[in-house]
């Protein structure tokens, strides 16, 4: 091993990189100096230093101007590697060109959502960059979608927690009031209810994702001290629609989902959408990220494609509720 390298990289920085690699282009000091905004002699200082360390002109005398040595032309190519290598390595945070991208998104997502949501994304991603890989994930339970924002393991996390995690960053995408999907066979539908009536019912809600998870409904019904009779419970959000369909079960969550099955092509037969006798604030959905991807572009560019998606969702149309 050649005892002197140690020695040899201590006297090299990027700006001599960078004045070595704009010499051999414009073959000229004084060029040099004017396009790296320097004074003539700081350039031919620096290339005093590069001809010691290579123990070759680089540069030499022909007619009135300057060739590179052959030394010289076979460092053109790896200097000008280092250079981009090195503006490859700081710009993440600045440049993200989405049609040659190669990135994977992942995204971990309420199934709560508009059914239409998710898919308006995918479609973005897919289309403006076609490259890139998405992955969604089903929301992991509250103690976990932090960490896994920290590890890497998840870009951007969307869903509609009233306390998400202070550690992270919080951007609101759209509202939802909440309603109720019930069969059209359900009494309520013909006589209306009361809060009493509403409690009473036989309620469908999502399998808790921990032990003492609480969604959004039962933690607004806790503040009120009040508690419905949930009588069944899915871990698949999607199924819910039909179940109720066919049952007397009640579903409760936002218009914008319950909506979606009672709207186009694919509606479910049998369903009414009927107001909450219940008071409940409005769902707030967002996109959450950590400060690890704060700054990058690819993360950035992800997060505009999840807000124009929201932004863009049709928006529900009001039913006869009567």
């Amino acid at each position: 091993m050649n005892m002197k390298q140690p020695h040899l990289f201590d006297k090299i920085d990027l700006q001599l990189i960078r004045t070595l690699h704009t010499l051999l282009i414009e073959r000229s000091v004084s060029k040099t100096a004017m396009r790296l905004g320097q004074q003539q002699p700081a350039v031919s200082v620096a290339l005093k230093r590069l001809r010691e360390l290579t123990g070759d002109p680089i540069l030499v005398r022909a007619g009135t101007g300057m060739v590179p040595t052959d030394v010289g032309l076979q460092m053109l190519g790896p200097v000008t590697q280092i250079l981009q290598a090195a503006e490859g390595l700081f710009s993440p945070t600045r440049d993200f060109e989405p049609a040659l991208a190669c990135e994977t998104f992942r995204i971990a997502a309420s199934d709560t959502l508009d059914p239409l949501f998710l898919p308006s994304v995918m479609a973005r991603v897919k289309s403006l960059a076609p490259g890139c890989r998405v992955e969604v994930h089903a929301l992991s339970g509250h103690v976990q979608y932090a960490a896994d924002l920290a590890q890497g393991l998840i870009d951007v996390v969307i869903g509609n927690w009233a306390q998400p995690s202070q550690e992270l960053h919080r951007a609101q995408l759209f509202e939802d009031e909440i309603m109720c999907l019930v069969s059209q066979k359900h009494p309520a539908v013909r006589r209306g209810w009361t809060q009493e009536d509403w409690l009473a019912c036989e309620h469908i809600a999502p399998t808790p994702a921990y032990p003492g998870w609480r969604g959004v409904i039962d933690e607004h019904l806790d503040r009120l001290s009040l508690v419905r009779n949930i009588t069944a419970r899915c871990a698949h959000f999607g199924l819910m629609p039909r179940m109720v369909a066919s049952s007397l079960l009640v579903l409760t969550t936002g218009r914008q989902y319950c909506q979606r099955f009672l709207q186009g092509a694919e509606s479910h037969r049998g369903l009414a959408l009927l107001p909450c006798p219940v008071d409940f604030p409005k769902m707030v959905y967002y996109q959450l990220w950590h400060e690890r991807s704060h700054a990058s572009a690819a993360a950035k560019w992800l997060r505009e494609q999840v807000k124009i998606s929201a932004s863009q969702l049709p928006h529900p149309q009001s039913l006869n509720l009567t």
